[in-house]
C-alpha cells in the first residue's frame, strides 16, 4: 500500500513580512499532481494545517481548495490538527468531510477509531493521534500524568487495544504531532535530531519530546512537528514542512514522503522535493562591501538574511541593501570586535540563541542579581513558563 506523507502546511505564515499564500497553493497543487501520477492509495496529512488558531482568510480558502483538490483524487486523506490549529476549529464538519472520504482527527476521543483500509497484502488500519496538549487531554485519556510522554503512551494503548479486535495480520500506520526521538523514555541525545526555530515550543515541565519507544508495535509513524524531512526510526519519519518558515531552515530540501508498506518488512520511503519559491540565502559582510562587490550579485533574487559587520549600525542599511538585494527581508548586526572591547564577548542574540523561554528568564534572574534562582525560584519560573504556554492553547479554543 503507498501513502503520500506531508505535514506542517502552515496556511497563512508570512515569511518575515512576504506572503506565502502563492508559494502554498503552488505546493498543493504539485501535491495533487503527485498523488495522482503515483497512484497513491492514501493522503497522510500530520498537522498543522493553518498556521494560527484563527486563521487568514485567503488561508481558510485556499485550504477549502485543497479539499476539493483532494476529494477528487478519490483516495482516502487522514489530518490531523497540530499544536498550532484550532483542533475544535478545524473538526468542525468532520462527519460530512468522512462521507467525501476525508477524515479529520481532532479529538483525542477518536484517536482509537481507525480509517480501515485493504489491499491485496490485507487490511491496514490507520489511526490519527492530533497534537496531545497534556494537560487539556490527560483526564480525556486517563493518562498518568500531565506529561507528553504520559498522555501519547494513553493514546497509543488504546490504539493496540483496538489492533487486537483487528483481523489477525492488520498493518497499522499512526498519524501524529509530535517531538519524538529515536531512543526510549524522555532523557535524549536531540542533537541526533534537526529543530528549527520556526517550531513553536511544546515544552511541559522543561520536557517537549518522547522517546521512539512509545510507537512500539507500529508499522509505520507519520510525524509532524519538526520542520525538516528526517528520520527516527526504520519505522517512524518526519515529512518536514513543504516550505521553509524561517532563515534556519535554509539548508532543507523541502518534500512530502511517499510510503510504501509491506507486510512483515520497514516501509520502503522516496522523498519527493516541493517547489521552491525563492532560494533562502544567508550573507555577513560590511554594507559597502556588499553594495559593490560583484560576488554578492548572484543573491539579487533570493531571500536574504543579511548580518552587518560594521562598528556602528550604517545609515538606512536596510533601504540601501533593498535597493540591490530587493528581497532582503532579515536585517542583523553583529559588529567586529573592537580591540579596546577585548574579545570572546557573545552578543545578545548570541546568547539568546537556542535557548527556551525558562533558560532566558534564569538568565535574566542571574544578570540582575549575579546569582543563579535558588531550586525553589527555578520551580516557581517553570511553573510560569508553562502556564503561559497552556493559557496560549487554551485560548485557541476559547477565542
Amino acid at each position: 500500500m503507498r501513502f503520500l506523507h506531508t505535514s506542517d502546511w502552515h496556511l497563512g505564515r508570512r515569511f518575515h513580512g512576504e506572503d506565502l499564500i502563492d508559494a502554498q497553493s503552488a505546493f498543493l497543487d504539485h501535491l495533487h499532481r503527485t498523488a495522482r501520477t503515483e497512484q497513491v492509495d492514501a493522503i497522510l496529512v500530520a498537522g498543522d494545517i493553518y498556521d494560527r488558531a484563527i486563521p487568514s482568510l485567503d488561508a481558510v480558502r485556499l485550504f477549502n481548495r485543497a479539499l476539493h483538490q483532494l476529494a477528487d483524487l478519490d483516495v482516502p486523506i487522514i489530518m490531523i490538527s497540530g499544536n498550532h490549529d484550532s483542533a475544535h476549529r478545524l473538526g468542525v464538519g468532520s462527519g460530512l468531510f468522512a462521507r467525501a472520504g476525508i477524515h479529520l482527527r481532532t479529538d483525542p476521543a477518536t484517536c482509537d477509531v481507525p480509517v480501515l483500509l485493504e489491499d491485496t497484502d490485507g487490511p491496514v488500519a490507520v489511526y490519527g493521534v492530533p497534537y496531545l496538549e497534556p494537560s487539556m487531554v490527560r483526564a480525556h485519556l486517563d493518562a498518568e500524568a500531565a506529561s507528553h510522554r504520559a498522555v501519547l503512551t494513553a493514546a497509543l494503548d488504546k490504539i493496540h487495544a483496538d489492533l487486537t479486535e483487528q483481523p489477525d495480520g492488520t498493518r497499522s500506520v499512526v498519524v501524529a504531532h509530535a517531538f519524538v526521538t529515536p531512543g526510549t523514555g524522555e532523557s535524549q541525545d536531540l542533537k541526533e535530531l534537526e529543530e528549527s526555530i520556526s517550531e513553536r515550543d511544546i515544552s511541559v515541565g522543561g520536557v517537549a519530546h518522547v522517546g521512539a519507544d512509545v510507537f512500539t508495535g507500529i508499522d509505520y509513524v507519520a510525524l509532524g512537528h519538526l520542520h525538516g524531512p528526517q528520520r527516527v526510526t526504520d519505522r517512524i519519519h518526519y515529512s518536514g514542512s513543504p516550505l521553509a518558515y524561517s532563515f534556519s531552515e535554509a539548508a532543507h530540501t523541502k518534500s512530502f514522503t511517499l510510503v510504501d508498506l509491506h507486510p512483515g518488512t520497514a516501509p520502503t520511503l522516496t522523498r519527493r522535493p516541493c517547489p521552491v519559491p525563492k532560494r533562502l540565502e544567508r550573507v555577513t559582510g560590511f554594507l559597502d562591501d556588499l553594495l559593490t562587490s560583484p560576488a554578492y550579485e548572484p543573491l539579487k533574487d533570493t531571500w536574504l538574511e543579511v548580518t552587518l559587520a560594521d562598528t556602528a549600525w550604517p545609515y538606512e542599511a536596510m533601504a540601501r541593501l533593498r535597493r540591490r538585494f530587493p528581497h532582503t527581508v532579515s536585517l542583523k548586526h553583529d559588529p567586529a570586535i573592537i580591540p579596546s572591547q577585548g574579545t570572546g564577548m557573545p552578543t545578545y542574540s548570541e546568547r539568546l540563541r537556542g535557548r527556551n523561554h525558562l533558560d532566558i528568564a534564569c538568565d535574566f534572574i542571574k544578570s540582575m542579581r549575579g546569582t543563579d534562582p535558588t531550586p525553589d525560584e527555578h520551580a516557581l519560573l517553570q511553573q510560569a513558563v508553562d502556564a503561559s504556554r497552556l493559557n496560549e492553547q487554551q485560548q485557541k479554543e476559547t477565542v
